[in-house]
């Protein structure tokens, strides 16, 4: 069975639920309700990642998916800037240890 799910921008800026079946919506909510603990869970995977790159090029797309996902966890612009330019698992390890525990 074929199907396809559009969600579609309100003119208030917000998504509506198009498509969408009681239970698709209920998985969809269930995700944005868990969305800093996925996306802390995928950072953490990223730096395990990082530690065991073996190429410049593999890192550079590790740091990028790093990127995104601390824009996604609204870790403030300076800090993702100093992290970036570091570029070092150690320090990431580090402040995902404290964001981890609750501190900013």
């Amino acid at each position: 069975m074929a199907w396809s799910v559009v969600a579609s921008e309100s003119r208030k800026g917000g998504v509506v639920m198009g498509d969408f079946t009681p239970h698709q919506k209920k998985i969809i909510n269930r995700y944005y309700d868990n969305r800093e603990p996925i996306m802390l869970a995928r950072l953490q995977e990223i730096v395990t990642e990082l530690y065991l790159a073996e190429t410049q090029a593999k890192q550079d797309r590790l740091w990028k998916r790093a990127e995104t996902a601390m824009k996604s966890l609204k870790v403030p612009a300076s800090q993702i800037s100093h992290l970036l330019t570091q570029k070092k698992p150690e320090v990431m390890a580090l402040h995902l240890r404290q964001w981890l525990d609750g501190k900013p």
